[in-house]
């Protein structure tokens, strides 16, 4: 009896100690761009989904935005297809494509809506051709589909975050002229969190956030001004993979986000612990 009076007790303190941020973000949007292991892990995959639905519940904005790599590649080995890539862009022929455009704005999609809506959210799954959300123009053309973001249109994802619904967006892009590209999930978070003004843009990776050390996880960098990206990057502390998504973060910020984060998205509830505690966990980008 005696711990249950305890546990209860710092519940109660945990609410407590979290108002001040329920209201600091309430009618406020925050995008999340989800990837990653958190995507692959069913019981990471319920935790993410019950952090967005709690923060929707407080009146948080949420607007959830996600890539689907290794889903595609496994599509295109069952179909024989084999996989390039070029520095870390997939070579994307008219083929690879329709799987692309298939796996993320189909199967990857629709899971997730059904996810928040088997636990008590509404939700509504869209992609970049939605509206002519996201126009984009062919990257390079030895990369094939592979799309550059040219324009954000923002005022269908603006109606049903309006309505109560959860926008789930897939990063499939279109140009005028119908072709339709695969874009990178990251710059796709980045100008859409630009475009709606967003307060907060998560981007969950499968690192602590930006280590002075690599292999040393008690070097975390808790703060970085977009200034310093430049010295960073030359003193190999952001290098590989971790330059575009720094580089997302930095144009975030330039389009008015007020707080850029890159989270750790194997550690459970890791959205909570950054936005509802005083210490978070990441590393958090400013102007």
């Amino acid at each position: 009896m005696e711990e249950t009076k305890v546990s209860n007790a710092v519940r109660a303190e945990v609410l407590v100690h979290a108002l001040p941020y329920i209201q600091k973000y309430k009618d406020k949007i925050v995008v999340i761009k989800y990837g990653g292991s958190a995507m692959l892990n069913n019981k990471l995959k319920e935790a993410v989904i019950g952090d967005v639905i709690l923060l929707s519940l407080i009146g948080v904005k949420v607007v959830l935005v996600h890539g689907g790599g290794p889903e595609i590649t496994d599509e295109l080995n069952k179909v024989g297809k084999k996989t390039e890539f070029v520095n870390g862009l997939r070579v994307t022929d008219k083929e690879t494509m329709e799987v692309v455009q298939m796996v993320l704005a189909g199967k990857i999609n629709k899971d997730l809506v059904n996810l928040i809506q088997k636990n008590g959210a509404e939700a509504v799954g869209l992609c970049g051709i939605d509206g002519q959300m996201i126009e984009a123009k062919m990257k390079d053309k030895a990369l094939g589909y592979v799309g550059e973001i040219c324009a954000i249109n923002r005022g269908i994802i603006l109606d049903i975050l309006e309505k109560g619904y959860i926008p789930v967006i897939s990063t499939i892009a279109c140009d005028k002229k119908g072709n339709t590209y695969n874009v990178n999930a990251d710059e796709a978070a980045a100008k859409i969190a630009g475009a709606l003004d967003a307060e907060i843009m998560i981007s969950m990776t499968d690192v602590a956030g930006l280590l002075k050390d690599k292999d040393d996880i008690t070097s975390l960098i808790p703060q970085v001004s977009v200034s310093e990206i430049p010295s960073l990057i030359r003193d190999g502390i952001v290098s590989g993979g971790m330059i575009p998504k720094v580089e997302c973060c930095k144009e975030a910020i330039r389009r008015g986000v007020k707080r850029v984060f890159i989270l750790d998205g194997r550690i459970f509830h890791s959205i909570l612990i950054e936005m509802l505690t005083d210490e978070g966990i990441g590393t958090m980008f400013i102007a």
